[in-house]
């Protein structure tokens, strides 16, 4: 046998062998959501209700956080609608350490335990680093980042005590990639990748597996939620046809349905869709080319307008865009946050 050969025939019996190991441990580790307590932050609209409505399809016993109680009213009677048959719906806001630790023990009083924690309540702010100020900054880490701290050290106990617990945090690409104009949600982002990383290596031994989630942007009608500052009218355009067009956006849906499975099995990272996975890796391997491509980026998107001003939401901005463009942006059933 040539040496070529010999080369060839190791790198498929070692590939092999990986993906052989890694289906083990999967099976090892996958669970039912059946019977399941299943806790989601920001779980009233966008891809968090599509999680928590396919989670209650699966039989888990649900708790919902949000911080608008009207939402969480609707979000609890549509989730009934669905066939859920235990939703506990509780106003948090999680960037408050103590309404995080009310959200856990709520559960706990009402379910006895908490299997599943599900970080995903999350905000954005849209435009240059110009019109961006240093509560920008703090209000993103403060839901973003330190939102999922707060939950989940409330949660550890209980799972350490019960020597099982999955939780999942949905982080996005932008915590593997900083794209131009969303620098504070990049660096929360960042910061929660950080964390989910060296949080699954550190409680794996009381068997509470940690995931982190990337998914690129997601058709949950985001855009009407995010804020913008500097060219505001501009920013939107090019964020709300990002966040809405097939091809460039990700069905809600899809990723929803790739959480769970992610989760179910155990696995330390889901990338959706999976070329997202190699632009991280490329990222990696080459930062230079990443950084001047995303400098030449940078340079296709709004000019900053010299002064910070007040931030909008995208709901109010949306019809302010060319008519060509806004029915470019289909509407969502449930808008709302990532």
């Amino acid at each position: 046998m040539k040496r070529r050969e010999k080369l060839l025939l190791a790198t498929l019996l070692g590939v092999g062998t990986a993906w052989g190991a890694k289906a083990w441990l999967r099976s090892r580790r996958r669970i039912d959501l059946a019977g399941r307590v299943v806790v989601i932050t920001g779980g009233t609209s966008g891809h968090g209700f599509i999680v928590a409505r396919l989670a209650a399809e699966e039989g888990a016993r649900l708790v919902i956080a949000a911080r608008n109680p009207g939402e969480l009213r609707a979000a609890e009677e549509e989730l009934r609608q669905f066939g859920a048959r235990d939703v506990l719906a509780v106003p948090t806001d999680v960037a408050d350490p103590e309404q995080a630790r009310a959200l856990i023990a709520r559960t706990m009083d009402h379910f006895g335990r908490i299997d599943v924690l599900i970080n995903n309540a999350g905000i954005i702010s849209v435009g240059p680093v110009e019109a961006m100020t240093l509560e920008d900054f703090q209000q993103a880490m403060a839901t973003n980042f330190w939102g999922a701290v707060h939950t989940t050290l409330a949660a550890l106990p209980a799972m350490r005590s019960q020597q099982f617990g999955r939780i999942g945090n949905v982080v996005s690409i932008g915590g593997k990639l900083a794209v131009p104009h969303l620098l504070p949600y990049s660096a929360s982002k960042f910061a929660l990748t950080g964390f989910t990383e060296g949080l699954r290596s550190e409680v794996a031994h009381d068997n509470i597996l940690v995931t982190g989630i990337y998914p690129t942007t997601m058709r949950t009608g985001g855009h009407t939620h995010a804020w913008f500052k500097g060219n505001q009218e501009a920013e939107y355009t090019w964020f709300a046809l990002s966040d809405s067009i097939p091809g460039v956006s990700l069905s809600a849906e899809s990723v929803a349905g790739k959480l769970l499975e992610a989760i179910k099995n155990g696995d330390p990272e889901l990338f959706v869709p999976r070329s997202s996975q190699i632009v991280a890796a490329l990222h990696a391997m080459f930062p230079s080319w990443v950084a001047e491509g995303l400098s030449l980026l940078d340079r296709t998107l709004p000019a900053p307008t010299g002064t910070p001003g007040p931030a909008i939401q995208g709901q109010h901005l949306s019809g302010k865009i060319p008519a060509t463009l806004n029915r470019a942006v289909p509407p969502s059933a449930r808008p709302g946050t990532s």
